[in-house]
């Protein structure tokens, strides 16, 4: 069995209760008795794409365990390849693949810069479909992104979520070792299907959102806890997905 851990949204601005809420989180994630195999953070790692913030988030996420990280719509390409993953400033998508274990993680780029909803590039999908077709029949293959690619009833958030989604269901469809896709953006913790795989999303480290219908919840130091979804995939592929707030 693997075992993934699964943040998202957090939000560090430089300032300490966002830092708090990710230690927390962290700190949740090195006490476990068995010690998951990756973390995979689905994006939005900072607030405002700035160098600062950056530097934070290289502090804060530090880990024993690979940290595989892909960009939000609230993040910058150019710092986030510099503080993140050491290396030179560029602006084209931040994608890559990723062996854990027998898995493969397949992080991808939804971010448009200077837009909050988000779209798959040709050039990610031709690498995605690349790593699909190299991978080995029996590797279970999980794709990570930051935009959900279908609507989970919330409006506020289903208006910027991934466009052209057809794309990537079709690319999905012909590979049936894809057990899940992994995905952040609605702050929310949810489970739905997408081109007939799981669409697992993770619960926001920062302060969560709601439905339209919802009570509005606390603020401030009232606010719900961070939260973090576990992912837990079988010899046979099968994914298992256990919600924590911490």
């Amino acid at each position: 069995m693997l075992v993934l851990a699964h943040i998202s949204d957090t939000h560090l601005d430089g300032g300490g209760r966002s830092a708090e809420r990710v230690r927390r989180v962290m700190g949740h994630i090195r006490a476990l008795d068995r010690p998951v195999d990756a973390i995979v953070h689905t994006g939005d790692v900072v607030d405002g794409g700035l160098p600062e913030e950056y530097r934070q988030a290289a502090e804060e996420l530090r880990a024993d365990v690979p940290m595989l990280l892909c960009p939000g719509n609230h993040d910058a390409r150019a710092p986030f390849r510099e503080f993140l993953l050491g290396e030179e400033p560029a602006d084209g998508p931040i994608d890559g693949v990723h062996r854990v274990g027998r898995a493969l993680v397949a992080v991808c780029d939804t971010s448009v810069p200077g837009e909050h909803w988000g779209r798959l590039t040709d050039t990610t999908l031709d690498r995605l479909e690349k790593a699909l077709a190299a991978a080995p029949a029996d590797a279970p293959v999980v794709i990570a992104l930051h935009h959900h690619p279908a609507d989970l009833g919330i409006a506020y958030v289903d208006d910027i979520r991934q466009r052209d989604e057809h794309r990537l269901a079709g690319l999905i469809e012909r590979y049936p070792q894809v057990a899940a896709v992994l995905c952040g953006h609605a702050h929310t913790p949810a489970a739905t299907s997408f081109a007939g795989r799981p669409l697992l999303v993770a619960p926001s480290v920062a302060p969560p959102l709601r439905m339209e219908w919802e009570p509005a919840p606390p603020t401030g130091d009232d606010a719900p806890p961070p939260m973090l979804a576990l992912h837990l995939i079988g010899d046979d592929g099968r994914i298992t997905t256990h919600f924590r707030a911490v």
